[in-house]
Order: structure tokens, then C-alpha cells, then sequence
């Protein structure tokens, strides 16, 4: 994925979705994408590395607690807990058959972005809030 093209992919995120452009390059800027071997750990949980990584090409296998999530594909996030609350990561996530690469932003590069930027932690909040109501919307069913 090309560095112009990650502003528009990025924003079509829910955690970016409707962030002003030179915000998110910004954020751009404080990241660095990775590029993990399929089959390889990109993080344990557990873990005391915290950061977002968002799926740019590839995809990823999650547990928590030694259970299997759904997958990880292109346009996929995680790390974004333990990004804002900096406490040990909750899930493992393994690189796939083809390979992972990553857009990755640590807690450290994301804070000042927040503190700069109120628009940033509302739109965080409005995505966790609609991660919490399809958590329980899944409860209940």
C-alpha cells in the first residue's frame, strides 16, 4: 500500500472515520507500517506492548485465553484498548497464511495526538461505544 493512498484507507476506519486530513497524517507520520511472516506472533497477550495496529494487507488469526476469535482481515484493528488504557494487551494475534502487514501506531505517538486533538477522542469513543452496544446487541441474542 502506497504512503498517499493510507489517508483514504485509513479513514474509512471507524476509529478515523470522518478525522480531517491533516489529522490523519499526522497520525500517519507517528506510525510505521510492519511486515510480519505468516504464522509469525505480532502480539501475546498478556503482553505489555501496547499499540494500535490496523490490517493493511494479509490477514490474522486472534485467541483470548486460548480461544479462537474471528479472523483479522484488510481494514481490521487491534490493539486499540490497550492503545488508550495502556494496560496489558488482552489477545494474542498470529500472522496468517499470506503474511501480515500493519499500520502501526504506539500509545506513546498516539497520546499527544489526542491531547492536540479533542475530534480524535470523540470519534475513538463514539467507535468503542458502538463496539460495547454490539457486544451486548451479541449477549442477547
Amino acid at each position: 500500500m502506497s504512503y498517499e493512498s493510507l489517508p483514504r484507507f485509513l479513514a474509512k476506519i471507524d476509529l478515523f472515520e470522518g478525522l480531517p486530513a491533516e489529522t490523519l497524517t499526522d497520525l500517519i507520520g507517528r506510525g510505521t507500517t510492519l511486515t510480519t511472516p505468516a504464522g509469525a506472533s505480532v502480539v501475546q497477550q498478556g503482553g505489555d506492548d501496547n499499540g494500535l495496529q490496523v490490517v493493511l494487507e494479509g490477514s490474522a488469526e486472534v485467541t483470548v485465553n486460548g480461544e479462537a476469535r474471528p479472523a483479522l482481515g484488510v481494514g481490521d484493528y487491534f490493539g486499540e484498548i490497550s492503545l488508550l488504557d495502556g494496560q496489558p494487551r488482552s489477545a494474542s494475534v498470529v500472522a496468517g497464511p499470506d503474511g501480515l502487514t500493519t499500520f502501526a501506531l504506539s500509545s506513546l505517538a498516539f497520546a499527544p495526538v489526542v491531547k492536540e486533538n479533542p475530534d480524535v477522542a470523540q470519534t475513538l469513543l463514539k467507535a468503542l461505544c458502538g463496539r460495547i452496544r454490539s457486544l451486548e446487541a451479541a449477549q442477547r441474542a
